[in-house]
């Protein structure tokens, strides 16, 4: 699903603040103008890589999610 195609918003960074809460998601700033994608993590159940930095919305929203799967795996592991 592309980021703008959330139902509660059509702006792609709160779409994404919605969709992962386990993440502080923001854009870098060039000068005057938006740059990178970011995403910092605050819940460990959430991720592994504390900070993720991508060109495009959908871009991070594809590691945001691959984030959520590592962090099930390492809990898995962590349980056994």
């Amino acid at each position: 699903m592309p980021v703008n195609a959330t139902p509660n918003s059509s702006d792609p960074l709160e779409a994404l603040r919605e969709e992962f809460p386990g993440h502080r998601v923001w854009r870098s700033m060039r000068g005057d103008i938006p740059g990178e994608w970011c995403a910092t993590l605050h819940d460990p159940n959430a991720g592994v890589d504390p900070t993720l930095m991508e060109p495009t919305a959908n871009d991070l929203r594809e590691r945001l999610l691959a984030e959520g799967e590592r962090a099930k795996g390492r809990a898995r592991v962590l349980a056994d």
